[in-house]
């Protein structure tokens, strides 16, 4: 753990999730075990869900380590080009809630990778899907300003176009976006997200970057390959 940056896991799921398969108290010690300094415990929710209270509790009463600190988060997907997010109203006690581009936000509401597909088909143009897509990011950071990105631009590739389609323009606006918001930008190791060269622009424009490996098992947690490599690719072009 030669990057101060890997001492933390900033994204890592438990069966407050209903796709993770972990408890609270094994992430902990799983993270403990792997000589984390930072944990930040994140599950899934929608503007339905009602068990946040409970999970608060629960993270609460954990026997946590010395020399680890719990943070906590959830999980909350962008609804809309406006930057809305599915999301409850949430108590005192969340950290951080974490933006996540689980699908495309839409004028109307979220759009499924199929669909964005079958419109760029039609003719919907690259350009104005990544002008879209960009500028609801950017919304959304502005509208829950201090939070963190999840796994960004992770649903480019499901719509069959790529991170480097972005173009310094749009990256530039989304990184000073972030900087100026107080958004952390996490490097996800499941979706080897953002890449080297949207790192550099994070970089340039002061935001804040932590390393993630949105573990839904404790054997993952803190545990980096992809985004090892991400940061030392960047760390190589400086």
């Amino acid at each position: 753990m030669s990057h101060e940056v890997l001492r933390g896991d900033h994204h890592v799921h438990s069966t407050f999730s209903d796709d993770a398969v972990s408890t609270l108290a094994e992430n902990v010690a799983a993270a403990a075990a792997i000589g984390l300094t930072t944990l930040r415990l994140v599950d899934h929710v929608r503007q339905s869900t009602t068990w946040v209270p409970e999970y608060l509790s629960a993270v609460r009463a954990l026997d946590v380590p010395e020399g680890l600190s719990v943070l906590t988060g959830v999980e909350a997907k962008i609804l809309t080009a406006a930057g809305d997010l599915d999301i409850p109203a949430l108590p005192a006690g969340i950290d951080r809630i974490l933006i996540a581009d689980h699908q495309f936000p839409g004028v109307d509401g979220p759009l499924g990778p199929t669909a964005v597909r079958e419109r760029i088909a039609d003719g919907w143009g690259a350009e104005d899907v990544l002008d879209q897509f960009v500028s609801a990011l950017i919304s959304s950071m502005q509208r829950y300003p201090g939070n963190q990105l999840a796994h960004c631009f992770s649903i480019l590739p499901k719509i069959g176009l790529a991170e480097s389609d972005l173009g310094s323009e749009r990256v530039g606006a989304w990184a000073r976006a972030a900087a100026a918001t107080g958004t952390l930008v996490e490097v996800n190791e499941k979706w080897g997200c953002p890449e080297a060269p949207t790192l550099a622009a994070l970089r340039a424009a002061g935001a804040e970057i932590v390393a993630s490996t949105d573990s839904h098992v404790a054997a993952d947690v803190g545990r980096y390959s992809r985004v090892t490599a991400l940061l030392a690719e960047d760390s190589g072009s400086r």
